[in-house]
């Protein structure tokens, strides 16, 4: 066996996308996510040669995450990748519009559920002088758009958060990541818009988006380069999609 990968968000989009090329190169697997019973789902096309144990976590439960790590077996307690995956979008709506609940949760889940999961996981990779955390951002981080709001000041806080563990964690053997899609096709939109999936389908046509699986070959990539390579963030979008002209209002 290779060694132990925690994934959460791992029963769709990019962590099952994770899960499966990892499974493939015979990692053993901690897979966590909120639906039972698309874990099991998961659990079952992926075990074969390889252990997996799935937790179902909110990632925003402070506690539950410190449980799940606490109380993992010995087989699977030495996590060697972490892929910070569990977050979302919602809604797309101006700041003055927006419902607040909407912000809160995206702020619990993109940033809360990142830090208490990597706070959680972190200390033995140092201890073991061995690890690689993966988060997941977006170009959203960099370059924000109209009505993205929240959702992007979460993400230029993943990306400040894992540069500034890069700095606490000169002198270890432990790598961070931070991965930032563009466009790709996964439940992203149809999480957005809230199961309204003729205007989450809208926000694909007439493009090629990323698939799920480009970004997990990236990680998987990224992972497997000697331990001295540090790659510390990866921007990535489909050749369709660029960055735009900046918003002007002509009509004052």
């Amino acid at each position: 066996m290779k060694g132990t990968a925690f994934i959460t968000g791992a029963t769709s989009g990019f962590g099952r996308a994770c899960a499966e090329l990892f499974a493939q190169d015979g990692w053993n697997l901690v897979l966590a996510a909120r639906r039972t019973d698309r874990l099991a789902d998961v659990k079952e096309r992926l075990e074969g040669d390889i252990a997996i144990h799935t937790i179902t976590l909110d990632v925003r439960d402070r506690q539950a995450v410190k449980a799940a790590v606490a109380d993992l077996p010995a087989q699977f307690s030495n996590v060697n990748i972490l892929v910070n995956n569990a977050g979302l979008a919602l809604g797309l709506a101006p700041a003055h519009k927006v419902d607040l609940d909407d912000w809160e949760t995206m702020v619990d889940t993109n940033i809360k559920g990142m830090m208490y999961c990597t706070h959680a996981v972190l200390p033995g990779m140092v201890e073991r002088n061995r690890g690689h955390i993966f988060n997941i951002g977006s170009v959203a981080g960099d370059w924000p758009y109209p009505n993205g709001n929240v959702y992007c000041a979460t993400k230029a806080f993943v990306k400040q958060f894992s540069l500034t563990l890069r700095t606490d964690l000169v002198g270890t053997r432990v790598r961070v990541t931070n991965i930032e899609p563009g466009l790709a096709e996964t439940e992203f939109s149809l999480v957005r818009f809230k199961g309204d999936r003729d205007t989450a389908g809208n926000v694909y046509d007439n493009t090629q988006p990323l698939t799920a699986k480009d970004i997990a070959d990236i990680i998987f990539w990224a992972a497997g380069l000697p331990p001295h390579v540090n790659i510390n963030r990866i921007e990535v979008m489909p050749v369709c999609q660029a960055l735009g002209p900046m918003v002007i209002d002509r009509k004052q």
